[in-house]
């Protein structure tokens, strides 16, 4: 297949440099975020910027280590600070953290215990949409003597092996937002419209991690500066700007023309990191191109239902007609591989056993063999049709993602000579993230990223339980709404088993029947990239779901 590169003019003139003297540092990012409470976040680009100005009880750092953040350290059974009891028949885990002495939110006011009883009071609302709903759940109850607030009791609802891995429960400013939820908690989204991280986003409270947001304008820009009240390591950098810009393809113009120093990891695509990093090199560019093998997995999620898509002989024969292979070679030259499930290589509960793992290698035979079996037959315009109507699908993603939109036309074709029809129909990734695949408005197929941390329970994304709708306030990132027990079962196993051979018997299950019933469409695991300026230091890429601005405090510019 030929493909067409869009090519731009560039400015003969040298780049600017970052400015050396840690006065400011203009980033690049592709995505706009669309709700800065973590409670509510979702998209990658909003969690990326969230760890410039939060925090949470514990962190996966860059070295794969889970790390304490807010907490003075991480409670044990082995030390003692955590505890399995029994209780009505149940067993549970009672774990002693405390926080920070010094941790205080932007405006000053110190974080207690109360900050996080609020947090998951929100997050169990049912009128609140919250993408990581179960992640609150599993504390059963916070504890905490008045007179020392800092130390809180967690009771977890169950004994699960890792407990402590909760980096998503985030704290809520209650002397903030309190008033905010009293007020229109009741309503259904009454409090995430009204949330002051939606009306007035550069209030100091909301925040506590190296910064703070000090402007926002919509569609443009973020600006950061440093949170006077952070506990940790003061920062260097005495402003950062997140600068939106949503087409990948007018990045590189951005770079060289000086409106931005960098390139986040959610900027350039990897045939346009590849492109940039040989002019780089020949033309002696003050810039290096980062590459790092992530967890992130791209794929298509197909709505199980849709009658067409129902029949497991026709999502077997997309697969089967994709030649994701020869796709990662003639899109991103070998650097990112083909994806076979969810599990990225870097997992240890990753496999490709034959025994567990179904592959679908690339046949138009046997794809067209499946669509046969399921009665779509070849009509006289080429297209398959079946009881009058034709096999036509609709396919969505974010405009303006050059890669996405080259894969979509790859895939379009390979299918066309399938006999299927594919119409593509690609949104702003603020709608398609906040509307269309959260509310599962879309018909047929959407293309995105999942982003998980090692060894991490599937849970929002497979489990049945998982499927947003209307009734549990579209909670849950289960988007395909995919129905099937013995994956419930596995999921619910997993987290209480503490013998790891046994934990990796449920992750290969796990993957067993995913790839047997197909309720996705595996397309190739991402690497990061990031371009940034030779003169900042102390900046290092994590290939998980936190970010390398996790560590912000710690960058400089020399």
């Amino acid at each position: 297949m030929k493909y067409l590169w869009t090519c731009l003019a560039m400015s003969l003139a040298l780049p600017a440099f970052a400015a050396p003297d840690n006065s400011e540092l203009k980033i690049g990012i592709s995505q706009e975020f669309e709700n800065m409470n973590p409670l509510i976040m979702s998209m990658m680009a909003t969690t990326y910027m969230s760890r410039l100005v939060g925090r949470a009880l514990v962190t996966l750092d860059a070295d794969n280590r889970w790390v304490p953040q807010l907490a003075k350290d991480i409670p044990s059974l082995e030390k003692g600070t955590a505890k399995i009891v029994e209780a009505g028949g149940k067993k549970k885990i009672v774990a002693h953290w405390e926080i920070l002495d010094k941790a205080n939110w932007g405006d000053g006011t110190p974080m207690t215990c109360a900050d996080f009883a609020f947090a998951r009071e929100v997050a169990l609302s049912p009128t609140v949409s919250v993408g990581e709903r179960e992640t609150f759940g599993l504390v059963e109850k916070i504890d905490w003597d008045p007179k020392t607030p800092k130390k809180c009791t967690f009771t977890y609802e169950k004994a699960r092996w890792d407990f402590y891995q909760l980096p998503q429960f985030y704290p809520l400013p209650k002397h903030v937002e309190g008033p905010v939820f009293e007020k229109y908690g009741k309503q259904k989204e009454g409090y995430e419209k009204n949330s002051n991280y939606v009306k007035a986003p550069t209030t100091p409270g909301l925040y506590n991690g190296p910064y703070v947001i000090s402007e926002v304008k919509l569609g443009d820009h973020v600006t950061f500066t440093p949170n006077a009240h952070f506990y940790g390591e003061k920062a260097k950098i005495r402003k950062i700007i997140v600068k939106l810009i949503s087409n990948t393809g007018t990045m590189e113009a951005n770079l060289r023309s000086g409106t931005i120093d960098m390139v986040s990891s959610l900027g350039l695509a990897l045939d346009q990191a590849i492109a940039f990093e040989k002019k780089a090199k020949a033309e002696a560019l003050p810039f290096t191109v980062l590459y790092t093998p992530s967890s992130t997995y791209e794929h298509i999620d197909i709505n199980l239902d849709t009658p067409a898509l129902k029949d497991v002989r026709v999502r077997k024969a997309l697969l089967h007609g994709i030649n994701r292979e020869d796709l990662v070679k003639a899109l991103f030259e070998g650097r990112q591989s083909a994806a076979y499930h969810f599990i990225s290589p870097k997992d240890p509960w990753y496999t490709t056993d034959p025994g567990y793992v179904t592959t679908y290698r690339y046949s138009k035979r046997l794809a067209q063999k499946l669509l046969d079996e399921a009665g779509w037959k070849v009509g006289p315009d080429g297209y398959r049709v079946k009881d009058g109507k034709r096999l036509s699908f609709v396919f969505m993603t974010t405009s303006g993602n050059k890669t996405r939109e080259l894969v979509q036309t790859y895939l379009q074709e390979q299918w066309k000579q399938l006999g299927i029809e594919v119409l593509i129909k690609n949104e702003p990734a603020k709608v398609f993230f906040g509307e269309t695949t959260r509310k599962r408005k879309f018909a047929g197929l959407v293309m995105f990223a999942w982003v998980s941390a090692p060894e991490s329970n599937p849970r929002s994304t497979l489990s049945s339980k998982s499927i947003p709708s209307s009734k549990n306030g579209w909670a849950g990132q289960n988007i395909s709404g995919w129905v099937n027990p013995e994956v419930d079962q596995a999921i619910e196993a997993i987290d209480l088993e503490f013998d790891a051979k046994k934990r990796l018997q449920y992750a290969h299950e796990l993957q067993k029947h995913y790839t047997a019933d197909v309720p996705v469409l595996p397309m190739f695991y991402r690497s990061d990239i990031s371009v940034i300026p030779k003169n900042l230091k102390n900046y290092r890429m994590t290939g998980h779901q936190f970010a390398e601005t996790n560590e912000a405090e710690k960058w400089t510019l020399e």
